[in-house]
């Protein structure tokens, strides 16, 4: 595979300008309204379907998860032979923003092979300037359909931030960086009924995602193109499965 050239820049238009997010299904925060494939679409992709749209992309992650779960994994393209096609360049058809937790890794939960994904991960899947760069890169470079952020179920570093605002506390050396991060997230929810943490977790994916199209030109275009979806995402650890937000 060969890196894909740079491509040139569309107009400049900001994805707020051009009225807001569109929904990518019932589960994702912009992209195109038709990028959420059926269950029907997404059991039926094979391994090495041809990912040039985002309901193809989603399509074929969700089903790798569903190998993943019934614990028939295919565990595509980990060959020799494609370790030394993947020497000359790469193309991956998906970017995934995902938590440095060592249960969550993406090629693992979704089935998928070298050069298939595009990992973004940290503590807390948060996205800051130095992450953001670096998924503008993929995008610039590479052109994948979607952009995943996958968040999980009992997340530590939403955990830990809840907790310390809580108490009113400090969390010990850079950890607290984590806590501010998340704060804009945890604080609002803190005092209301129901699970806090599941809460924050699944507010912070989409917040995440919100972020990554407003705060980005380069994502933001590509998204009002039709070019990119982002989807947020959440991983039960309990079953393995990976379920969309709305």
């Amino acid at each position: 595979m060969k890196n894909l050239p740079e491509r040139s820049y569309l107009s400049r238009r900001s994805l707020l300008a051009a009225g807001g997010l569109a929904a990518v299904g019932t589960a994702a925060l912009a992209g195109p309204a038709a990028a959420r494939p059926s269950a029907e679409a997404a059991a039926a992709t094979p391994a090495d379907a041809a990912v040039d749209n985002p309901r193809a992309a989603i399509a074929r992650l969700l089903d790798g998860n569903r190998r993943f779960v019934q614990g028939r994994g295919r565990h595509p393209h980990q060959s020799p032979r494609h370790i030394h096609d993947l020497a000359a360049g790469q193309d991956p058809f998906a970017i995934l923003v995902g938590c440095a937790d060592s249960r969550v890794p993406p090629e693992v939960l979704f089935d998928q092979g070298l050069g298939d994904l595009f990992d973004n991960r940290v503590a807390g899947n948060i996205v800051d300037t130095v992450m953001l760069g670096s998924i503008e890169y993929a995008v610039e470079h590479f052109a994948p359909p979607v952009l995943v952020v996958l968040g999980h179920e009992r997340c530590g570093a939403v955990s830990a931030a809840v907790q310390t605002i809580e108490s009113g506390g400090t969390a010990p050396g850079a950890i607290q960086a984590i806590v501010e991060a998340l704060r804009p997230v945890v604080e609002p929810l803190l005092g209301g009924s129901g699970d806090v943490v599941e809460a924050a977790v699944r507010a912070n994916v989409l917040a995440q995602a919100r972020h990554l199209a407003e705060a980005s030109e380069i994502i933001g275009e590509r998204v009002h193109a039709g070019e990119l979806a982002i989807v947020g995402a959440r991983y039960d650890l309990d079953s393995g499965r990976i379920t969309l937000l709305d």
